[in-house]
């Protein structure tokens, strides 16, 4: 996966795991193997890879001094730049560290949200990103020198890391304020957008999973059903971590006729920065006022169960797992095994890529909707000629015909519209 090109360009990282549980081999395995693909989705690439069994943390070097001193000496060995820990350091940890390895020291979180800085695009966006770093950085401003000092230094030093070594507290902590000021500001403007949502009654689907599960390609290919659809409303699609992040909102069409709207989510990953959700709180919460989601999960993936559990744990946080879920179990047209993990609700094998099995998606969709739709015939009087336009330009009319008394309509309402107008319904059918 990775581009052996440029590598020269790119900065040469040793990353650094310790596993705690011998019997977890597995475990460190699979959190190793996504520690390595963060950093390529940072920019760098990886060199070497160590692993260390321990009964506890060292509380000042975390792996111990006399490992700290072989992994330095790998580090001269390998023209090393940067040593990227699986592991949340404390201030005082990397400064030991960087004392000893005389190299730029990043944990994993640090490592997350400097990918986080790179994707962002929208200003809310940003904003989170740079909240959830300046809340990071500030309990280890004291192990940071040699980090902060290197301007422009690569990985770990975007956003707020480029700022002047001069940052100090006082001025963090003012920023923080003034940036949860403006991201209160942003969540006015989402709330009364939402409540426009919620009134005009159209079903809202959010797709939810593990970072690169497929959830992008997913909703391009939802958004090609809507009749206004075009190449510019596509979301970005790349194999790689994180290639998307901003919180996106596009129309699709059901079986049926009827639209709905599908929202992506940030992709979730193992060891999620706490402060990361904290800071992206508001755009997670869209979550909670979809109608349905779709938890996407990627087939091919050999550490399917860490990762369904991952997102069940952070939809169980986020309070959400008493709406309808369906499982997409995406990639189904190249996947060489049949082991799935955790499921919740009822799943469906798809290819989000090659169309494998969408429709019949969409149906479950339709069927798992808390909205309920009928399809009914009306009769309406010619001097109602106003329903007569409504219905042919906002509902899915499959017939009609010219009467004496009136036109006879057949089409399909959801629940409000059959409500308004059920004095004019003469068949329906509710399957």
């Amino acid at each position: 996966m990775y581009d052996s090109q440029d590598t020269d360009k790119q900065e040469k990282v040793l990353v650094v795991g310790v596993n705690l549980d011998k019997k977890t081999d597995i475990d460190i395995e699979s959190s190793m193997n996504e520690l390595v693909e963060l950093v390529y989705a940072a920019g760098g690439t990886v060199i070497s890879e160590v692993v260390q069994n321990k009964d506890r943390i060292d509380a000042t070097f975390f792996i111990g001094k006399g490992k700290a001193e072989e992994i330095a000496l790998s580090c001269d060995e390998l023209d090393i730049d940067t040593v990227v820990f699986n592991n949340e350091l404390t201030g005082a940890q990397i400064r030991n560290l960087e004392g000893v390895l005389d190299r730029k020291i990043i944990d994993r979180t640090n490592l997350i949200l400097d990918i986080f800085a790179k994707r962002a695009t929208s200003k809310e966006g940003r904003l989170q990103v740079e909240l959830a770093q300046l809340k990071y950085l500030l309990p280890r401003l004291i192990g940071l020198g040699k980090q902060l000092s290197r301007t422009g230094g690569g990985i770990g030093t975007r956003g707020p890391g480029e700022q002047k070594l001069e940052t100090d507290r006082r001025h963090i902590s003012r920023r923080i304020t003034d940036i949860e000021k403006e991201l209160k500001e942003i969540e006015s403007v989402r709330m009364i957008k939402r409540k426009k949502r919620n009134e005009s009654e159209i079903p809202i689907v959010a797709l939810v999973g593990y970072t690169n599960a497929g959830k992008s390609t997913l909703m391009n290919s939802l958004i090609k059903l809507d009749e206004e659809y075009s190449e510019d409303k596509e979301v970005f699609v790349k194999d790689m971590l994180f290639a998307t992040l901003d919180t996106t909102l596009r129309k699709s069409v059901l079986p049926n006729g009827q639209g709905f709207l599908v929202t992506d989510t940030v992709g979730f990953v193992s060891q999620l920065p706490t402060k990361l959700i904290e800071a992206f709180k508001g755009t997670l919460e869209e979550v909670k006022y979809a109608d349905l989601l779709l938890h996407v999960v990627d087939m091919t993936n050999k550490n399917i169960d860490i990762q369904t559990k991952t997102t069940l744990n952070i939809l169980k946080d986020l309070d959400v797992l008493d709406k309808p879920i369906i499982t997409i179990l995406n990639k189904a047209d190249i996947a060489e095994s049949e082991v799935i993990g955790d499921i919740y609700g009822p799943m469906i094998k798809v290819s989000a890529k090659s169309g494998y099995n969408m429709d019949l998606m969409l149906q479950m969709i339709q069927e798992n909707l808390p909205q309920k739709f009928y399809k009914v015939k009306l009769l309406v009087p010619y001097s109602e000629g106003n329903l007569s336009s409504y219905l042919f330009d906002k509902t899915k009319v499959t017939d009609f015909e010219y009467k004496d008394n009136g036109t006879s309509i057949s089409t399909i309402l959801d629940s409000i519209d059959y409500e308004k107008y059920k004095r004019f319904i003469i068949e329906k059918d509710t399957n």
